[in-house]
């Protein structure tokens, strides 16, 4: 999965877009991938990567599978790497952790940066610290009103 992944990176990259996310399901029989640029991404996007990323699989012989999806991460899009937090400091988002902090293991706040490997998180006024290290699932959770 991490060189499929790695593979995946270096050429969407190299097209001038971020790849926020990979998932392979079915059995690795789908492959989707969720691609980003900072002025957003549209369905022109989607078809340029699809089919680079095609006829890339195409020649790499040891990756089977039936389908490849490419679309933009969404509103509530994933939040993985540190850039991320750093990117989205001030926003609204969801944060599951793997082990409890105060006994718990969900926060939704508003991402306050990253310091010393914590992110920062606040929530109804108090600040979280959260190791990165302990994080299991991240991602915006925008207000809608």
């Amino acid at each position: 999965m991490q060189d499929l992944y790695s593979l995946l990176e270096k050429s969407v990259s190299q097209l001038g877009y971020e790849l926020v996310d990979v998932e392979v399901s079915n059995r690795g029989k789908l492959i989707r991938l969720f691609i980003d640029k900072p002025e957003g991404i549209n369905i022109d996007d989607c078809v340029l990567v699809s089919n680079q990323l095609s006829n890339l699989l195409a020649v790499e012989n040891d990756i089977d599978y039936d389908r490849l999806e490419v679309s933009s991460p969404g509103l509530d899009r994933v939040l993985k790497k540190d850039a991320d937090f750093i990117r989205f400091t001030g926003e609204r988002a969801q944060v599951k952790l793997r082990i409890p902090v105060d006994n718990r293991k969900n926060f939704i706040g508003i991402l306050q940066g990253i310091e010393q490997d914590n992110l920062l998180i606040e929530q109804e006024g108090v600040l979280h610290r959260l190791a990165l290290s302990n994080i299991d699932k991240a991602r915006l959770a925008p207000e809608f009103k």
